[in-house]
């Protein structure tokens, strides 16, 4: 067994080695390490990050983003350390901490509407989790019991805890853990580069898209649905913004029904898309926020969720009780850190900075489109996605052998090579995913451009 001692003395193949002995990493094809060595990231500062054998890459991904503030911010490992000192860890079990109870606080008057009341989780799925929990027992308080059955789209991914997987649309990613938990429903995403319908008019599509929500609550029955579950700006897939009036459509819809509509901002919030919560950009009122990633830049396990009065007031009465919680929510030292980041966000008018160069974030990246490879570039804010196509004419996209080829065969390792990290994923169609921490600036997105033009020009030889 390789102790950490070990490890502190190894060299950077020895690193590699004993994660290819020890580490199960999450998501990963370990045969790919067969033959070459585990890539091992040893320290980060501002958007880059570098490996054991000290190259640097661009963090075109903020993590998993997450990393909003960018690497290496001193003062978060600093608030971590003075909370450690003072306070290293308390539950949320019938007492409160003051990190805790300060972080609520400060997410509820931030928070769109009356999202006044914030339940504190450890991660983006598990938020996803007690958001459904918290819908089903709250309609079973409210007299209406069989409201229990969620809907979300086709290629969402909200998870993968057995709840939040099974509201997650991608059947890939569920196949191996059958039979999930029953009750969730697909409709359609907002895709509109491969729209079927009104693919003319997009305003016209987004209307269409929002009315499969009310066919399939209607079809289900409008009393056994509980909830509904968007992310603002949609990932898998490639980044899916929705349409104008989108939203708007959704929420008289669910205020037609009495379905909740949950807003999945585990990614959205805290700057991706350049507001604390993208509710916001989009102007629609949730009634259920779940959220995690950017909510301590990644520097501490931290989720939450944000619920309106009306789904808190039935549990203010007599002995009702969420019987719902974790060993970690609420962590003392993770709410540090998330207070400090808040700190810092604003103090670096970070959303603001967003806002100003998205324009030109967008403008770089859509230079891509003059490559026969590139389809369609998409997003909002610093979160984009390059759709790859095999013709552009057509619109018609990878076999099954050319995505293994191109984009797991060549284009991931390819990207890493050339000092960029980023994600290519075919989980819909294949797509290059952007999201970098949003200090960068157009150096960066320079940069960015450049190692995808070369790499990407590469691939196409490759169909």
């Amino acid at each position: 067994m390789t102790t950490t001692a070990d490890l502190a003395s190894a060299d950077a193949a020895g690193l590699a080695r004993a994660a290819h002995s020890n580490l199960w990493m999450h998501f990963t094809r370990h045969s790919a390490y067969d033959e070459t060595d585990v890539p091992v990231i040893v320290r980060g500062d501002g958007p880059y990050i570098w490996d054991a054998r000290g190259k640097r890459y661009l963090d075109g991904l903020a993590g998993l983003f997450a990393v909003q503030v960018g690497h290496g911010r001193e003062e978060l490992a600093e608030a971590a350390a003075r909370q450690t000192k003072q306070l290293a860890y308390f539950p949320l079990w019938g007492h409160a901490h003051p990190a805790a109870i300060e972080l609520a606080s400060r997410l509820a008057e931030a928070s769109p509407g009356d999202l006044n009341r914030v339940f504190f989780t450890v991660s983006g799925g598990e938020s996803v989790e007690t958001a459904w929990k918290l819908a089903k027992q709250y309609f079973k308080l409210a007299g209406k019991p069989g409201k229990h059955k969620v809907i979300s789209r086709a290629l969402a991914y909200h998870g993968t805890s057995q709840g939040a997987l099974s509201i997650t649309g991608i059947p890939g990613a569920k196949a191996d853990f059958e039979p999930l938990v029953p009750s969730t429903l697909r409709v359609p995403n907002t895709n509109f580069y491969r729209a079927t319908e009104h693919a003319d008019d997009y305003a016209a599509y987004g209307r269409w898209a929002a009315d499969q929500i009310e066919q399939a609550i209607e079809f289900e029955g409008a009393d056994t649905v509980a909830a509904v579950f968007l992310e603002p700006v949609q990932n898998t897939g490639g980044c899916f913004v929705p349409p104008p009036g989108y939203f708007a459509r959704v929420r008289e819809i669910c205020d037609k029904h009495d379905v909740l509509l949950v807003s999945d901002e585990v990614i959205c919030a805290f700057g991706r898309v350049g507001h604390d919560f993208a509710a916001k950009r989009y102007g629609y009122q949730p009634d259920i926020i779940t959220t995690a990633k950017g909510l301590t830049s990644g520097y501490a396990p931290l989720g939450a969720v944000l619920a309106s009065e009306r789904l808190m007031e039935p549990f203010t009465r007599g002995a009702t009780t969420f019987m719902h919680g974790s060993t970690y929510g609420g962590h003392p030292v993770s709410c540090a850190v998330a207070l400090a980041n808040l700190d810092l966000i604003a103090r670096e008018d970070l959303y603001g900075h967003v806002l100003s160069r998205e324009t030109a974030f967008r403008s770089t990246l859509d230079k891509l489109l003059d490559l026969p490879i590139v389809g369609d570039v998409r997003g909002a804010g610093f979160f984009y996605g390059i759709e790859l196509v095999k013709d552009k004419a057509t619109k018609e996209t990878f076999s099954a052998a050319e995505s293994e080829r191109v984009l797991r065969g060549f284009l991931s390792e390819a990207l890493f090579d050339a000092g960029l990290y980023c994600r290519a994923d075919d989980r819909a169609e294949p797509v290059v995913q952007l999201s970098p921490p949003l200090v960068c600036d157009q150096a960066q997105f320079d940069e960015m451009e450049q190692i995808l033009r070369d790499t990407l020009t590469r691939a196409w030889q490759l169909l």
